[in-house]
């Protein structure tokens, strides 16, 4: 669930034998099913909780009288360790990817066409979740879960300010925020100036693209009055907050700094608030949360959604094996029980009545449908190595620099990284 702090990370070098990525029934054939057969599958680390796992693991066995070997994989070095797997003649059959990455999959053509799999099972799929699951208007993957950020509040905080209620539209937490400042006790809000996937969450909700296309090459497009308009929005955030301006959230950990109980908010990951919780288990009776509210009432924030989708691997030999894996895991029954047991949001809106009762999650929940992603091209992660460009567009508007200046500056660099091979 931490891949939305983590996604698009460099590449760390990593080889992986063919014993440890293959499947562990060897070379006994290549037709899918049957007895004393196994298929392999690769889930990340946190990825699949023991429930889950224990109930699909056991419908998918009695299903298909096949063993199901499950494999946790780090997501540190991933990209390298699966690119190297799915070159090999006996891949996993079936992985888990961050749902960003699969483009980079697809394109190079570790990953199996899946249209037929959509028609049967993911005619109700909610389209923002799918959206990074196609490439090229194909099916590549099939999406599993998604989390987004929220605001975590301190209930104490606001409530001494004179605030009564969450805000249901952007100026309304504008609003909120300054009364905060005008009681002056504590800091309205935590927000440093590299928050990199809040601001991506705004460019969604400007309707912004990060990148155009030149001919074939995609470049930047940073200068578009709708990313300065996202930006501009940043800025208001940012000035509610004390929080260094060439910093991002993890440094120091944001959770850490509202732990202290001198911070009226932050925007983050449902997770976090477990975090602050361990720094001073006393705050956890303070903490609340609510949806990014939007421009309009009911209408979310757009936020980033980081998540994972679930594919097969295209040198599989069991692919119609892994297909009916993919129907097990993805049914509604083990869709919603997953999202009851770790709040992930799931891949169909008929199914968020599952995350009642998490606070967190269903403040999570009215975005999705108006979520996205970063843009969903190969060429993408190079221009999230750091030193990220886009962080450094950031803190130069909160520096001083326009928008448009800021854009030119990085301009150079982004563009060379989206040239880049993949």
């Amino acid at each position: 669930m931490k891949r939305g702090l983590i996604a698009a990370t460099g590449v760390a070098a990593m080889l992986v034998s063919v014993a440890a990525c293959g499947s562990s029934d060897g070379d006994k054939g290549s037709g899918d099913g049957g007895k004393d057969k196994s298929l392999t599958v690769w889930f990340m680390d946190g990825s699949n909780p023991p429930a889950w796992t224990k109930a699909v693991q056991a419908e998918f066995e009695q299903k298909t009288g096949a063993k199901l070997d499950i494999q946790v994989q780090k997501w540190d070095g991933i990209q390298q360790k699966l690119t190297t797997a799915l070159s090999e003649s006996s891949p996993p059959d079936v992985i888990e990817i961050g749902n960003t990455q699969t483009p980079s999959y697809a394109q190079t053509g570790g990953l199996a066409e899946l249209d037929d799999l959509k028609k049967e099972i993911g005619g109700d799929w909610t389209d923002s979740l799918n959206k990074p699951a196609v490439f090229e208007g194909k099916q590549y993957a099939a999406p599993w879960y998604a989390a987004s950020r929220v605001v975590i509040y301190n209930k104490k905080i606001w409530a001494d300010a004179g605030i009564k209620d969450t805000p249901r539209t952007r100026d309304e937490f504008f609003q909120d925020l300054e009364a905060i400042q005008k009681k002056g006790d504590a800091e309205p809000l935590y927000l440093p100036g590299q928050n990199w996937y809040f601001f991506d969450g705004l460019t969604i909700g400007t309707g912004a693209d990060l990148v155009k296309k030149d001919g074939k090459k995609w470049v930047s497009n940073l200068a578009d009055p709708k990313v300065a308009k996202a930006m501009d929005l940043y800025k208001k955030y940012q000035s509610f907050s004390k929080a260094p301006k060439d910093k991002d959230e993890a440094t120091p950990q944001q959770a850490d700094v509202f732990a202290k109980g001198r911070t009226g908010a932050f925007i983050g990951m449902g997770w976090e608030a477990a975090t602050a919780v361990k720094a001073n288990p006393e705050i956890e009776k303070d903490l609340g949360y609510f949806t990014i509210p939007g421009e309009s009432a009911g209408k979310p924030e757009g936020v980033f959604l980081g998540g994972s989708n679930l594919a097969v691997s295209e040198g599989s030999k069991k692919k119609d094996l892994a297909k009916e894996f993919l129907k097990i895991a993805l049914s509604d029954k083990h869709e919603g029980a997953l999202a009851k047991e770790v709040g992930s949001i799931p891949n169909k809106d008929s199914l968020l009545g599952n995350l009642k009762g998490n606070a967190a999650a269903e403040a999570a929940a009215p975005a999705a449908k108006g979520g996205g992603t970063t843009p969903l091209i190969a060429e993408w992660a190079a221009v999230e190595n750091a030193p990220n460009p886009i962080k450094a567009y950031m803190t130069a508007v909160l520096n001083g620099k326009s928008p448009e200046d800021a854009a030119k500056q990085v301009e150079a660099d982004m563009n060379k990284r989206l040239s880049q091979k993949q």
